[in-house]
């Protein structure tokens, strides 16, 4: 069995962890323990982690808070479960954390997410948890040092 805390703060493994499934998540994109630290401790972020007991992380979702002159808005973000632990229901486990969270503490609440089209199951699951498609255009720029 395995159960989701919200974490502030984490430990070197923790990292370690994190770490690892960030590159499930998508292995083109560089993340260290500085960014994945930060991330924990950030006070608009709320990082929410599943394991099994005192075990390692397998999977993890972040839920990133701001408010804009049109309202309040969260974003659930790095959604993601370790490779050997998917199909057991916790990906749907942690969304349904973040969500039940958002209501409780930051309602109301604009809750956005964002998948690529190939990610069939997790589309599927953002669907069945509630959450419509937006017709609209994601634009990026990255901006570097």
């Amino acid at each position: 069995m395995f159960c989701i805390d919200e974490l502030t703060s984490l430990s070197d493994s923790q990292v370690a962890d994190l770490l690892a499934l960030m590159r499930e998540l998508d292995p083109e994109i560089t993340v260290t323990a500085e960014m994945v630290r930060a991330a924990a401790e950030a006070p608009g972020t709320h990082l929410f982690v599943a394991r099994e007991g005192d075990g390692p992380i397998i999977g993890c979702a972040s839920l990133c808070v701001f408010d804009s002159p049109t309202g309040r808005k969260a974003s659930i973000e790095d959604v993601v479960v370790g490779e050997a632990y998917r199909g057991r229901g916790i990906g749907r486990a942690l969304v349904e954390q973040v969500v039940g969270y958002a209501g409780r503490k930051l309602a109301p609440v604009d809750l956005h997410l964002t998948s690529r089209p190939a990610r069939v199951a997790a589309n599927g699951l953002y669907r069945k948890l509630g959450f419509g498609k937006r017709e609209t255009n994601v634009y990026r720029m990255h901006l570097p040092e």
